[in-house]
């Protein structure tokens, strides 16, 4: 039992210490929620329909004043993003294309005076959050279910399923008093 038990332990070590050394470390810069990032592109929403307007904004150009933003990727062009409220803030705008194929498009934006380079991804799908539909009816896995196509055959697995747990304790309760098996 307590070979077991060492064993046991020393794998519950392994796994831990293999998950500590395999998880990478993420650092959040100071003054920046959770998830974002001082030098990103951030883009919202982050996935769109074609027709949707897509706003993006950045703190990484610091004080530059203004950037340029790319979206010829997904066939938007080119657009400007200046300065906000927001302290270090650069916002600009865009409208996805009617003709966007749908995937996975990198926007850019170029600080104007440090020529600074920012991306961010967009996800161009052909419905909305909003307009999709939940799924109706039954899923179809193949024959037979919890009760499957015979109650009387499911109720005679569950016996013998019953039975052979009820005999594996009567033998381990009989090992364990002594009385040899």
């Amino acid at each position: 039992m307590r070979g077991s038990a060492r064993l046991l332990a020393g794998t519950v070590l392994a796994v831990a210490t293999a998950g500590v050394l395999v998880s990478p470390a993420q650092a959040v810069p100071a003054g920046h929620p959770s998830g974002t990032s001082a030098g990103g592109l951030e883009v919202y929403p982050s996935s769109a329909v074609p027709g949707d307007h897509v706003s993006v904004n950045t703190a990484a150009c610091g004080d530059d004043g203004a950037a340029a933003g790319d979206a010829t990727a997904v066939g938007a062009g080119r657009f400007t993003l200046a300065p906000t409220t927001h302290e270090q803030n650069l916002i600009g705008r865009f409208r996805v294309p009617p003709s966007a194929v749908p995937g996975t498009y990198e926007i850019v934006a170029r600080c104007a005076e440090s020529d600074r380079r920012v991306t961010g991804d967009l996800v161009v799908t052909l419905t909305s959050a909003g307009q999709q539909v939940a799924p109706r009816g039954s899923v179809k896995t193949g024959v037979g279910g919890a009760l499957g196509p015979d109650p009387a055959r499911t109720a005679a697995g569950v016996a013998a399923l019953a039975v052979a747990a009820a005999g594996g304790t009567w033998l381990l309760h009989r090992r364990a008093r002594g009385d040899g098996i």
